[in-house]
Formats: C-alpha cells, sequence, structure tokens
C-alpha cells in the first residue's frame, strides 16, 4: 500500500513546492494594475516590470507600444500593446469618455491616442501591428479606424491580413 501511495506524495510535494514558488514571486513582484484618483489625468510614469497589462495580464517589459485608459473617474489602467486597449476598453460604459494615451514611436512621448496615427505593421507585444505615431503618414490610418480594424480581427495576427500586409515576409 506504502509502495502504491509513494508516487502520490512526491508529486504532491512537487505540486506544493511549485505552488509556493509563484505564490513567493508574485507577492514579491507586487505588480501595478491599475492607480485610483489619477485626478489629473495625466499619463503615470511607468517602469518596465513594475506594471501589469490590463488587457491580457502580462508583465509590461518594453514601453514602446505602451499605452494608459484613464476613466472619468479618475482609475487608469496600463497596457503593452495599442490593440489591447481597445479590446479592453469596449464593454466599459466609459468607453467614448475615457481619455486614452499612447507613447508616440516617433516622438517618443505621450500623445492623445485619439489623435495618434497607427502603422499597421509593426512588432508589438500582442502581435496586432499598430505603432501610434504622432506624426502623420500615407501609411498610417487614423484612431477610429485603427478601432474597427483591431474590433473586426484585422490585424497582424490574422494570417490573411498579415500576408496582405507583408506579403510572405514575417
Amino acid at each position: 500500500m506504502m509502495k502504491k501511495m509513494l508516487p502520490f506524495f512526491i508529486i504532491s510535494i512537487f505540486v506544493a513546492i511549485i505552488v509556493g514558488v509563484f505564490f513567493s514571486l508574485a507577492s514579491q513582484k507586487q505588480m501595478i494594475v491599475t492607480i485610483k484618483n489619477n485626478t489629473d489625468k495625466l499619463p503615470i510614469k511607468m517602469q518596465i516590470n513594475k506594471y501589469q497589462d490590463s488587457d491580457c495580464g502580462m508583465i509590461i517589459d518594453n514601453m514602446e507600444y505602451i499605452s494608459q485608459v484613464i476613466s472619468p473617474s479618475s482609475q487608469t489602467w496600463f497596457f503593452h500593446d495599442h490593440g489591447g486597449f481597445v479590446k479592453w476598453l469596449e464593454d466599459k460604459e466609459f468607453k467614448d469618455e475615457a481619455i486614452i494615451w499612447v507613447m508616440s514611436r516617433d516622438t517618443k512621448r505621450w500623445i492623445d491616442a485619439r489623435k495618434a496615427f497607427y502603422s499597421l505593421r509593426d512588432t508589438t507585444p500582442m502581435g496586432y501591428g499598430f505603432g501610434a505615431y504622432e506624426n502623420r503618414s500615407s501609411q498610417y490610418i487614423d484612431f477610429d479606424t485603427m478601432k474597427l480594424k483591431m474590433l473586426r480581427g484585422e490585424t497582424l495576427n490574422n494570417p490573411r491580413i498579415r500576408k496582405q500586409l507583408l506579403g510572405n515576409h514575417k
């Protein structure tokens, strides 16, 4: 009987150790998921590996495609891919009143997402392809078009769209 139970006990101990390690790491990191009382409704200064994406839950480890959404109640959420905030915001009651800041790829500063121009081909963390730019280019689209494409699934994650935009190149 003891020999039959030994593998079960070993596996149980192994699982308990793994769970303990994960809980320990999570409590040590203390990731920032949201910030309340951003009454100025300006972008929060961010640091890599300290903030968690509100859409997918991943740690924000790159500042090139970050964005922030601020609700009318002054709560701020963080994203590491602009397509993520579009998807996340879609079912929120405050989606039309939210202030959205995106990091501009060309000027390296926070800009109003609704006034930004978006590429379709950037290599973004979640693969959507929408890089934000302050300066207009004939290759970029406006906010409303980017939002529509994201909600329709017309991103680089879609093989048909990827081939259309990039050809056979990945």
